[in-house]
């Protein structure tokens, strides 16, 4: 028999133990479990629209344990602390829920945010854990079917690391929603927490008052541009409908090197004999909405009036705000990694962000970087039974091309490794394992040199009046040594702005709750 462990609940942990549980049902009385802070599956993309007040947000989860005792997984209610790969257990904190934070199944759920929730947290769906306050161990609202962890040390066979990232919000001065100066919609309570704000805006706007709105990234690091373009679109149709659209300036901040980089170099689309980018795209829709548009820029600081950035070429400026929703970057989580004589083994698994080294070629500089170089099989360097997923792994290096301003600041957006990506990685660990305990090599690939990316940005909610711009590329990572000319197949590539992306996008919400929730057909979901 073997005991699986899976560290994480998100895209890349949630799906991996699905289709884990699935492959070894019938081959034997092994053993699964999943370990997360939260009762609930996220479904993040979705929180867009609740971040504009057009979704509640108990729309966009799940109650987890329900799921795993109806396909036989353990759940383990817990944050990993500590992993001792040389000996094979993790040791585990078992979670809580503060008493303060409502159910958002309860009759709260009507508002923005419970009135009486002090929401402090530094999460995202996966085994996020901040040491500083019980509030920061939170990711969920539906508190139902707790399962408490019984004892702190777990042993397994083999480990699957999918714990997401820590929502590194301390990187920029102010920059965490706690401070209330800049929003977020990188969870639910933040993406609530937002609404309520955005609508105290939009009363001030009824009023007469004019404001000053920038969406976009809040450190020179940091990735997830396509979120904010969403966030940043749906502001502006919003406003449209409202008919306040004229008392709003509305400018997109951001760290790539060209609009509609989003973090993985930009798409090109084959029309013909012509090539269409997603810079068009970008730069047609800011065009189109008066969008103004501040990229390559960096922040180092967010008060209650003004955002302090630093561009490329070293220049300092002072941003008059009223509203702000900056993403911030992503690092490792604080699992420690302990060696057969109690030693600190984390810089030997992991980069120096903290993510996990994976099957990469890592060390090579952004012009040597190719498609080859991608990790395959998501299985760790040093330990063989230990895997690693979605955000979790430690990518080679960046997508964009890196830069950094005359002094020294760094510029470069980190590549994303979020929602389709994660469950694809996920899902190749998983099977990987599968091949290990019967006995095999891992023989299943994910590489982002390999696999599709797909992107379908919502710019207006709505099932009949909808738009979004769909972002479809081919593969995520540039494969030079496969396609010398792109780096990429421009025949499966797509960049454009429709009704029908606004459909998909809805399409997307329902069928990947559908399938996470392991009911009848989800296999054949892709």
């Amino acid at each position: 028999m073997a005991k699986i462990l899976i560290a994480g609940s998100g895209f890349a942990g949630h799906y991996g133990a699905l289709i884990l549980n699935d492959i070894l049902k019938n081959k034997g009385t092994h053993e699964i479990t999943v370990i997360t802070p939260n009762t609930t599956f996220n479904y993040l993309p979705s929180l867009v629209w609740v971040g504009v007040n057009k979704m509640k947000a108990e729309k966009t989860q799940f109650n987890l344990k329900k799921i795993y005792d109806k396909v036989g997984i353990n759940f383990k209610h817990a944050f990993i602390k500590e992993v001792h790969p040389d000996n094979n257990f993790v040791v585990i904190e078992p979670s809580d829920i503060d008493s303060d934070v409502k159910n958002l199944n309860s009759k709260h759920s009507s508002k923005i945010l419970p009135e009486n929730a002090n929401i402090k947290q530094n999460l995202t769906s996966g085994n996020v854990h901040n040491e500083n306050t019980n509030a920061n161990k939170l990711n969920n609202i539906n508190a139902a079917n707790i399962d408490e962890a019984n004892g702190n040390k777990i042993e397994y066979d083999f480990l699957l690391m999918a714990t997401g990232p820590k929502l590194n919000f301390e990187a920029t001065e102010n920059l965490n929603p706690e401070f209330g100066y800049n929003n977020s919609i990188c969870t639910p309570y933040h993406a609530m927490d937002t609404a309520k704000n955005y609508l105290a805006l939009i009363e001030k706007m009824k009023k007469g008052d004019k404001v000053k709105i920038f969406v976009g990234t809040g450190h020179g690091t940091a990735t997830c541009q396509g979120a904010a373009f969403e966030y940043i679109a749906n502001i502006h149709y919003d406003l449209v409908e409202r008919k306040l659209r004229d008392r709003a300036e509305i400018t997109w901040l951001s760290n790539e090197p060209r609009l509609g980089d989003f973090g993985m170099d930009g798409v090109e689309v084959r029309k013909e004999s012509l090539i269409y980018t997603s810079e068009m795209m970008a730069e047609g829709v800011f065009n189109n909405c008066d969008i103004k548009y501040q990229i390559r820029s960096h922040v180092h600081k967010i008060d209650d009036k003004k955002i302090y950035t630093e561009n490329i070429d070293g220049e300092f400026k002072e941003l008059d705000c009223n509203f702000a929703m900056l993403l911030p970057p992503f690092a490792g989580n604080s699992i420690k990694w302990i060696g057969k004589n109690g030693e600190d083994i984390k810089e030997k698994v992991c980069n120096p962000a903290g993510f996990i080294k994976v099957d990469a070629a890592y060390g090579k500089s952004y012009e040597e970087l190719d498609g080859p170089d991608w990790p395959k099989t998501y299985q760790t360097q040093l330990y063989k039974n230990i895997f690693a997923a979605g955000i979790n792994f430690a990518p080679p290096g960046p997508l964009s091309k890196p830069s950094k301003s005359p002094n020294g600041t760094i510029i470069s957006p980190a590549p994303p490794r979020t929602g389709y990506t994660a469950e694809l990685s996920g899902k190749a660990a998983a099977l990987n394992i599968a091949d290990m305990v019967e006995g095999k090599e891992p023989s299943h690939n994910a590489s982002m040199a390999d696999t599709p990316g797909l992107c379908v940005a919502s710019m207006k909610e709505g099932f009949f009046n909808g738009l979004a711009g769909t972002i479809a590329v081919y593969p995520v990572a540039r494969n030079r040594k496969e396609y010398p000319e792109y780096g990429r197949n421009l025949d499966y590539s797509v960049a454009e702005v429709g009704k029908a992306g606004g459909w998909y996008k809805v399409g997307l919400h329902y069928s990947f709750l559908y399938k996470l929730q392991a009911k009848p057909g989800w296999k054949i979901i892709p």
